[in-house]
């Protein structure tokens, strides 16, 4: 699994995989949690969840169950720690045998089975809320994550691990050596090298911290909770999409009559600004969300100072153990290596699109004044004119394309290209175990070992079903790790795709817009990571040890191939005229990649170094705010804007100096495509080379190796930021702005 932020019991334990490209954030449907009992029912063997096949048996599955059985192996897990220590406490020269076989071994039979547990009630969480309620969830969640932490604070374990792996006489293979780096580098960020005293500081700190982060993370629920707004005039929502609609009908059987209220969600949020033409109303929502638990509201929901404390507080876990700031600290878990790499990388792309901003920025202000703008932009008119533009320049709808994307065509074209490119194949096998009767199940099978004995598995729920589901973000998409490879256990990988595309209807098919396509291709890119991994040991297999900026290069990776015009074609078929999508619109398609590219991946920049800075130094936020945002963005800042201090993916979120994450994926994910677009997609053998040194080079290695080594080794160099640029058409658009700035010069001499 992946690498825990340092507030949790673990800097780098277990981290739960609810993968999308916005951050899950867990509602509080509720003001209360639901304790998990300590001792929970006697239920029989290892897997108590699972059937003898190994299987999660989900039809007698209860809420009680998952509640009794995670308190009772958080328990056994704690204990078996616990003994385990102890009994090689005064052992000084361990073997590696001995420490793999009757240590490190049986710490991963019974994480394994936590794990699963863990797995299966998270799959429950986001894919039937009446199986498990968020209280549940969040209790059975915080348990677990207490537990499968506790194997990177055991001091004898630890210096067991250290001994076998400083002897030069061990006779070690990679994966050993790595699971033992893991062990010593996540042992040293709890902190095990520190003296007694430091220790004990170092501990209060993290108590500290836990309190204070749930303190903020409340602060900034109960500020979005106070700010909604309430739309009675239909002529104001007279543009809206059906589906924004339901969402904000307070009755959504009758989603035409009204009212509609808006709450500052990015699911609502976000179309909201792109389709609200009342400018007055826009601004309310845009300035209550960017002041949002600022000094602007009332004392209690107020974070500014509590944002402060926790990074403050960060930096002085950072020193304790002996780094500069916690931006030095989190580099210990990333790709990048350094501040300064990150830096350079940020700058090179901001150097290409700051100016191909201040090429769209004047676009779409003649566009805007044009079609009626009183005046120069402003932050809140942004989606919604670029939205018009798009419809209007470069006439695409996004309604236009969702009668050609059916889902049973599109999941077709998707295992083509997955079994092409990796040399495996997608079978469905019936189930009866399963959440819901939406719910399917496929096996995956290599090739070039057994055509009936499969690699791993994955089920795929794929429709909305109102509130039965979780839904956090407008492009809400999961992928739930239910079991990680582990030759010990002799367990596959199964992992459950999650998704809230519209249901059937009749004999109509499920429908996909082209964002529920980037959906649906970044969370089978995500999948990929854990099914084909052919790592040995659980900690180090799938995405477990990856580096968080390397996390979702695979995502980024396979949503690429919908820029594809062939490729494109071959998914998609018009409900009705079954005609194939006409090549002039899928270049539209392209173009609304790249539409305000620059505006976009300057925020993502911005957004980056500022928290990179925030953990790096004392400057107080809104100082940082202030001198950033006029390296960044065209338009000027707005005076009263204080979205840092509902910045939740930094403070209470997982993100803490880590946020630039999504956009050094991308960077990798673009640099790595760029092989592909040499080939064509008719060329099938040259793609299965392509596709065979990418799964050997990053999928089936899983955290054996650094992400900087599998890029060379794919690669044969280092990455570089040019591909994304490039994908982006940032180039083409900044040496635009230069000509126009040339001509400009030129009229004013």
């Amino acid at each position: 699994m992946l690498l825990k932020n340092i507030k949790m019991a673990s800097f780098c334990g277990k981290r739960i995989i609810l993968s999308q490209n916005s951050f899950l954030k867990i509602p509080r449907r509720n003001g209360y949690l639901i304790l998990v009992p300590e001792i929970g029912e006697d239920l029989p063997g290892k897997y108590p969840l699972l059937k003898e096949d190994k299987s999660p048996e989900f039809t007698n599955i209860t809420i009680e169950k998952c509640v009794a059985v995670i308190g009772r192996q958080s328990l056994e897990f704690e204990e078996t720690v616990k003994t385990l220590g102890k009994q090689i406490e005064n052992v000084n020269n361990i073997s590696p045998e001995n420490l793999f076989k009757n240590v490190l071994s049986p710490i991963e039979e019974i994480d394994t089975s936590l794990n699963i547990t863990w797995g299966i009630a998270k799959t429950l969480y986001l894919g039937n809320q009446s199986l498990m309620p968020t209280q549940y969830y969040i209790s059975i969640s915080e348990r677990a994550k207490r537990a499968s932490a506790f194997k990177y604070i055991n001091i004898p374990i630890y210096q067991a691990c250290k001994n076998v792996l400083n002897n030069n006489e061990s006779e070690l293979n990679v994966e050993q050596k790595r699971i033992l780096a893991r062990y010593i580098l996540e042992g040293r960020l709890n902190g095990l090298e520190l003296s007694k005293k430091k220790n004990e500081q170092f501990v209060a700190l993290k108590i500290w911290l836990s309190e204070k982060i749930k303190k903020y993370s409340q602060k900034v629920q109960m500020a979005i909770n106070n700010l909604t707004f309430t739309i009675r005039d239909p002529n104001i929502v007279r543009d809206f999409p059906e589906e924004l609609l339901k969402s904000m009908a307070v009755n959504p059987t009758q989603f035409l009559a009204g009212p509609w209220i808006v709450i500052l969600t990015p699911d609502i949020l976000e179309p909201f600004m792109e389709h609200c033409h009342d400018r007055a109303l826009r601004w309310r929502v845009w300035d209550a969300n960017v002041t949002k638990a600022s000094l602007l509201h009332d004392r209690s929901v107020q974070t500014s100072t509590t944002l402060e404390e926790i990074r403050q507080k960060r930096n002085q876990e950072a020193h304790l153990l002996g780094y500069k700031s916690f931006s030095d600290l989190s580099m210990e878990t990333k790709m990048a290596g350094s501040i300064q790499n990150i830096h350079y990388v940020l700058n090179n792309l901001l150097a290409t699109a700051r100016p191909a901003q201040e090429h769209e920025i004047k676009e779409l202000q003649a566009f805007a004044n044009e079609k009626g703008l009183d005046g120069p932009l402003q932050h809140w008119d942004i989606a919604y004119w670029g939205r018009k533009q798009l419809h209007s320049v470069y006439m695409y709808k996004e309604e236009d394309l969702n009668n050609y994307f059916p889902l049973p065509k599109v999941l077709c074209g998707l295992f083509e290209l997955i079994e092409t490119l990796f040399d495996v194949k997608i079978i469905e096998s019936k189930k009866l175990d399963l959440w819901h009767k939406d719910v399917r199940f496929f096996d995956v099978f290599d090739l070039k070992h057994s055509s009936t004995d499969p690699v791993g598995s994955f089920y795929l729920d794929p429709y909305a079903r109102g509130d039965e589901k979780v839904r956090v973000s407008q492009n809400a998409g999961y992928t739930v790790e239910v079991q990680n490879r582990s030759k010990i256990c002799g367990i596959k990988p199964l992992v459950a795709l999650i998704f809230n595309f519209a249901p059937p209807m009749g004999e109509k098919p499920s429908l996909l817009s082209f964002k529920d396509l980037q959906t649906l291709f970044r969370q089978f890119g995500h999948a990929l990571h854990h099914i084909l991994t052919k790592v040995e040991y659980t900690h180090i297999a799938g995405l477990s040890f990856v580096e968080w900026d390397a996390q979702f290069i695979s995502d980024y990776l396979l949503e690429n191939w919908l820029y594809e015009p062939s490729f494109v074609q071959r998914i998609s078929c018009h409900q009705v005229t079954e005609e194939l999508l006409p090549l002039n619109i899928i270049e539209k398609v392209r173009d609304s990649k790249t539409h305000l590219s620059g505006y976009n991946l300057c925020k993502e920049l911005y957004l980056s170094e500022f928290d990179l800075e925030l953990y790096s130094g004392k400057e107080f936020w809104n100082s940082i705010m202030n001198r950033l945002w006029k390296k960044y963005f065209v338009l000027p800042p707005y005076k009263k804007d204080s979205h840092i201090c509902s910045f939740d993916a930094i403070f209470s979120g997982q993100w803490a100096a880590a946020y630039y994450s999504h956009v050094w994926s991308k960077m990798i994910a673009a640099d790595l495509y760029s092989a592909f677009q040499d080939v064509s997609y008719e060329n099938k053998e040259s793609l299965k080379e392509l596709g065979g040194r990418y799964r050997e080079s990053f999928l089936s290695v899983g955290g054996t190796y650094s992400a900087r080594e599998n890029f060379r080794k794919f690669s044969g160099r280092d990455p570089s930021p040019k591909a994304l640029l490039k994908n982006l058409r940032l180039d083409t658009k900044c040496n635009m702005s230069e000509i126009t700035n040339d001509m400009i010069q030129g009229n004013l001499k």
